[in-house]
């Protein structure tokens, strides 16, 4: 019986070195991210201070209605964890970082994808989703300042009022027509609803009270069309601005993914090459 010797063959890097181009190109991309979330967290958390949450945490459980302050947080959160990790991985040369930078980015890049190709395949039940969310929080108009001032943009900049229209408002304890409530806003709607007059240089904030004790078809000074209806007028006029959007965001983070790739692969060149 004949026995042979069989050689393992191990391939040398020759002057194998990280590319310091790509690894301070990556170390500069993520600290543009790291300072943002930081920015993020501090205003999100100013913006607690402000309304007294931090000063009583409690109030966090009693929202009824959405807090955008919960978004910057999360954007935030997400955004320094990833800003540090690309960083602190770019500059000690750390692969699990960098592993965790990249592999946090490609997820996020296929949950973008798959929330776009959803609310393509399912519009009807978007839209309905979309309707229910902002009645929700209609209901919250006057529990949340941040969530105030969230709607009335959304419908100053959009031209509309409510979800489907102004009579959405009646779901609010404050511009309700039922009940037997004296407030001033009764059978009103935000001033955020009113066509701005041009010739006024300051918007008038009781335009909209007592409007819809009124026929509608005397409902000359608010929008009648409802924001969700708005907001499916505006986006095929801007396919276009969205797409490009898209393609920005996928890019930055296709670079990110390709960065950190390709500063693991020389990482692991000199790892073999000692």
């Amino acid at each position: 019986m004949e026995l042979h010797n069989e050689k393992m063959y191990y391939y040398r890097y020759d002057n194998a070195e990280v590319n310091c181009c790509y690894k301070y190109l990556m170390f500069s991309y993520n600290i543009i991210f790291w300072l943002a979330g930081v920015a993020f967290i501090a205003v999100g958390f100013w913006a607690w201070n402000e309304k007294g949450i931090l000063s009583d945490l409690s109030q966090v459980t009693r929202m009824h209605g959405f807090d955008p302050v919960w978004l910057v947080l999360a954007v935030g959160t997400i955004t320094f964890i990833l800003g540090f990790a690309g960083c602190v991985g770019a500059l000690r040369e750390n692969i699990c970082l960098l592993k965790f930078f990249s592999g946090i980015i490609g997820l996020i890049f296929f949950l973008e994808l798959a929330v776009a190709v959803l609310a393509v395949v399912f519009q009807a039940q978007v839209r309905q989703w979309l309707n229910q969310f902002f009645l929700s929080n209609i209901r919250a108009y006057r529990d949340d300042i941040d969530l105030q001032n969230l709607i009335d943009s959304l419908q100053r900049v959009n031209h509309c009022c409510g979800a489907q229209g102004p009579m959405d408002w009646d779901l609010n304890m404050y511009f309700s027509c039922n009940g037997s409530h004296s407030n001033r806003e009764k059978c009103g709607v935000p001033f955020s609803c009113c066509q701005f007059d041009p010739a006024e240089s300051v918007m008038n904030t009781q335009c909209g009270y007592d409007v819809r004790k009124r026929p509608e078809r005397e409902w000359n000074n608010i929008y009648r069309k409802g924001c969700i209806a708005a907001l499916e007028d505006w986006l095929p006029g801007n396919l276009i601005t969205v797409a490009i959007v898209f393609v920005v965001i996928s890019v930055l983070q296709m670079l990110g993914i390709y960065l950190a790739r390709t500063l693991i692969s020389d990482i692991e060149k000199v790892k073999f090459s000692y």
